[in-house]
């Protein structure tokens, strides 16, 4: 039983390199229907939506919490923005010649959605819709990107889709009144 089980787990890492290089071949833009995004991944990007999509209807029922959690979504947009690019950096150093315009352009995520938490001067509700187009740009990179595993692309445009979502929701709720926020919030 024991060698059973380090067979199955070699058969596994060889299913897995043949996947990454089967993706790595790839050219464009493709969404494979038929990949099944790892369970635990698919668990956990779903929980992550949660920040997007649930303060849109809080404030639908308390319109005085809209302005506090639109600051909320943005500043959570820029967290996973952030994460996003980082990923995009730790896959590219991970090989073995690191191309430095990946490099710099996976910095670009952390740096666009921390100017839209310093951009004071903009409205929320743009701040919002602003931060929800950053996350369209990155899904495409993502979708068009090669080296990644087939799945990727399907995972990227059901938590982009729900991200952009919840920013656009908020956006529109924020933008329906004027909402006071304590002097020393960003």
């Amino acid at each position: 039983v024991a060698g059973g089980d380090g067979v199955a787990r070699m058969e596994r890492r060889a299913s897995r390199a043949i996947l990454l290089k089967s993706t790595s071949e790839q050219q464009g833009f493709a969404i494979v229907p038929s990949a099944r995004i790892p369970r635990s991944v698919l668990i956990y990007g779903l929980l992550g939506l949660i920040p997007f999509l649930v303060p849109p209807l809080i404030s639908l029922v308390t319109p005085s919490h809209a302005g506090i959690l639109g600051l909320v979504v943005l500043v959570y947009g820029a967290l996973i923005l952030s994460f996003l690019g980082g990923a995009r950096w730790g896959q590219e150093v991970a090989r073995p010649e690191p191309r430095a315009g990946v490099i710099t352009l996976a910095m670009l995520p952390t740096l666009a959605g921390f100017a839209l938490l310093l951009a004071s001067n903009i409205d929320r509700p743009v701040q919002l819709l602003a931060m929800a187009a950053l996350f369209g740009l990155q899904f495409f990179w993502d979708a068009a990107s090669q080296g990644l595993p087939v799945w990727y692309p399907r995972l990227r445009l059901l938590l982009s889709a729900g991200a952009i979502a919840g920013l656009a929701a908020m956006a529109w709720v924020a933008s329906r009144g004027t909402f006071v926020l304590p002097a020393n919030t960003v």
